[in-house]
């Protein structure tokens, strides 16, 4: 059972708590029996089954209901901790549909959100490009105003859930100005003639992933979210909700990997004595520990500043991603070298972790660009 105590910290209120501890009864009753073989199967059973469970409640806001940012990073923490997959499941339904709840209009919230918060529908997020990746300004993709709609054509690439969503959130440029200043975000359905699954991307962490080529992509005015020339503004917005669950996915993971290897080390002997007992085992406890809590203090600051009103948390949510995610990687290492051998055999669960972690240090902001948009906002305090 991983430590709870991090849960009467201030950060959190009664619902969180209760929350947190329902989520985890359910994921311990319900996530080991679904089948990994077949990704894209795994990913719409466990959308279907979390929308039936009222989790994805949580992963957008309609009307008047405001996103907690607070319970958006419990439930990637502890799904994580459970099930890498059903971690990504979660997370995409609510950074595909980001943008709708934080800016759509209520005809648009009206006709996605409900069928992504029941599992009805899958969601992605569509910015990365194959030539830009975390330069989002220098985005190349076009929608062309075109009567009463526009003309999209270009390509996305490394999108969660491409090939399996039935409605991406898409940033564009639409050339109001240079740069970030020309960009603009829409609502496409899958099924829009011209949207093709180009390529699937095979990772070491099976994912459903693809390149998407836009060719002559036709949508109505009313496809647009917030105005145009906003997207740059949407999408960094979006990210900085979403930024901060990433790194509470990474301390799931971590978690997890520091109660695999305090279990470990208390049954495996050396000498006729458990590894516990050796200083130097004890030091790696420590020090997997003392990351696992300045994580979840970095995590849940800056979930709590977005939640008590703070306009944007992009100093906040930087460090906690930075952090989580790094500290994340060596405590799963530390794990793996606890267990010795079968800590990198196919199927103990400190080697799934190891592959599973890798790509929280690169995608919603590589590590080195959190660092340069720390040190930014730290300049020019």
């Amino acid at each position: 059972m991983s430590d709870r105590s991090f849960l009467d910290w201030p950060f959190f209120d009664a619902r969180h708590r209760e929350l947190a501890d329902a989520l985890d009864e359910w994921a311990s009753g319900q996530l080991g029996a679904v089948d990994h073989a077949d990704v894209d199967v795994a990913c719409r059973s466990l959308v279907s089954m979390m929308g039936k469970g009222g989790w994805l409640r949580h992963s957008g806001a309609q009307g008047d209901e405001v996103l907690d940012v607070r319970s958006l990073c419990l439930i990637r923490e502890t799904l994580a901790r459970h099930d890498g997959l059903a971690d990504f499941a979660f997370a995409m339904q609510g950074l595909g549909t980001g943008a709708i709840s934080l800016f759509g209009t209520a005809e648009q919230q009206a006709e996605w959100l409900p069928r992504t918060r029941s599992g009805e529908a899958i969601s992605a997020f569509a910015l990365t490009e194959p030539q830009s990746g975390s330069d989002v300004a220098s985005s190349t993709m076009t929608a062309e105003a075109d009567g009463n709609g526009f003309v999209l054509n270009g390509r996305k690439t490394w999108i969660s859930n491409g090939g399996i969503a039935d409605v991406y959130t898409v940033f564009a440029r639409t050339g109001e100005a240079p740069g970030a200043k020309g960009l603009s975000a829409f609502v496409v359905p899958a099924d829009t003639p011209g949207l093709k699954v180009e390529e699937r991307l095979e990772v070491m962490a099976p994912h459903p992933l693809a390149t998407l080529h836009f060719d002559g992509v036709k949508v109505p005015g009313s496809a647009l979210i917030g105005e145009a020339g906003r997207g740059f503004g949407i999408a960094m917005s979006v990210l900085d909700v979403f930024r901060s669950t990433v790194a509470a996915a990474a301390l799931g993971f971590a978690r997890r990997a520091l109660d695999e290897a305090v279990a470990r080390v208390k049954v495996r002997h050396v000498q006729g004595a458990p590894l516990a007992d050796l200083q130097m085992v004890q030091g790696h406890i420590a020090d997997m520990a003392l990351d696992v809590d300045a994580s979840a203090l970095l995590v849940y600051r800056a979930a709590w500043a977005k939640d008590a009103g703070a306009p944007r948390v992009t100093r906040e949510a930087a460090m906690a991603k930075l952090f989580a995610t790094d500290h994340a990687q060596q405590v799963i290492d530390k794990a793996v070298q606890l267990f010795g051998g079968d800590g990198v055999r196919q199927g103990v669960v400190v080697e799934s972790l190891y592959r599973e972690i890798r790509a929280l240090r690169i995608y919603e902001g590589a590590s080195d660009v959190q660092r340069v948009v720390i040190a930014r906002q730290t300049l020019g305090a």
